[in-house]
């Protein structure tokens, strides 16, 4: 009998076993799954429960109400501050990220409700070179808080990312300065800010936007940190904990307020926005 294939676990793409048509096999526990029955399980393995990584437009679906959702198309130019080529210049690969993925950026905003609640919906792409923090995509999340504030609506955010965007050097690290600036925005309006820490959140985007929420949420088991463990550990010359840097451990300690299952979700962060708002 041969063996299972071993998934990719990691902050790079999780590689699929492959899977006849019509099905689905899970990243961590290989077990196929009829594609309907994972859509309906919101890309959470029925085997196994292990909670997938789901395209942005996907996820801005599974937290809106139905029938209330509406992209927000906001453009902003392409930049290159660097000129970056490490055999493939970087103009290339963002024309590559959004032919596979077809969002224009790793971050993708919608307008909805959530119980009832107006809601800008903030999703990061992480099939967009690893949903990476760059200049454009700072900038997107800035102009997610402004629409909320003009608006009058909360800002949901689903923060996966596997950090800033080394093709644009210092300029991605400014970015978590811009995206603090849109956070204050909310704060200082008075509106409430959600976020969600979905598989895996690191870099520039924990140390910023994905920790400034007025409440944390998190998907079991999610991967949550700014360095990488073994990063740590030569650090730190120490072994670190087990669990260390899961949603679980981080509950624990404090970082996070609440580890919900995806299912869970919709209702969950809408319990929470309408306590925020003094929603009736």
């Amino acid at each position: 009998m041969s063996a299972r294939p071993t998934p990719l676990r990691g902050p790079g793409p999780q590689l699929r076993p492959v899977a006849p048509p019509g099905t689905v096999a899970c990243p961590a526990c290989a077990r196929r799954v009829v594609a309907a029955r994972w859509e309906e399980t919101l890309g959470v393995c029925p085997a196994c429960d292990h909670h997938a990584r789901v395209p942005a437009a996907t996820r801005a679906a599974q937290l809106a109400d139905p029938g209330t959702l509406e992209s927000v198309h906001t453009a902003v130019d392409d930049r290159d501050p660097l000129r970056f080529d490490d055999g493939v210049p970087y103009p290339e690969r963002i024309l590559a990220a959004r032919a596979e993925t077809g969002a224009t950026e790793a971050v993708v905003t919608a307008r909805g409700e959530v119980a009832g609640v107006p809601a800008v919906i903030m999703s990061m792409e992480f099939g967009f070179l690893g949903g990476s923090l760059g200049s454009v995509a700072g900038e997107l999340f800035a102009r997610a808080c402004e629409l909320a504030v003009a608006e009058r609506r909360a800002l949901l955010g689903v923060c996966v990312s596997g950090g800033a965007r080394m093709q644009e050097g210092i300029v991605s690290l400014a970015q978590m300065a811009r995206c603090t600036t849109g956070t204050s925005m909310l704060a200082a309006a008075r509106l409430p800010y959600v976020a969600v820490l979905a598989d895996p959140c690191f870099g520039g985007v924990t140390a910023s936007f994905a920790t400034q929420a007025d409440v944390i949420l998190a998907e079991p088991r999610a991967r949550i940190g700014f360095a990488g463990g073994r990063v740590i550990e030569q650090a730190a010359h120490s072994k670190l904990p087990d669990g260390f840097q899961t949603a679980e451990f981080l509950l624990a300690h404090g970082m996070v307020d609440a580890v919900m299952p995806r299912h869970e979700l919709r209702v969950g962060a809408g319990r929470v926005l309408r306590a925020l708002t003094g929603a009736s």
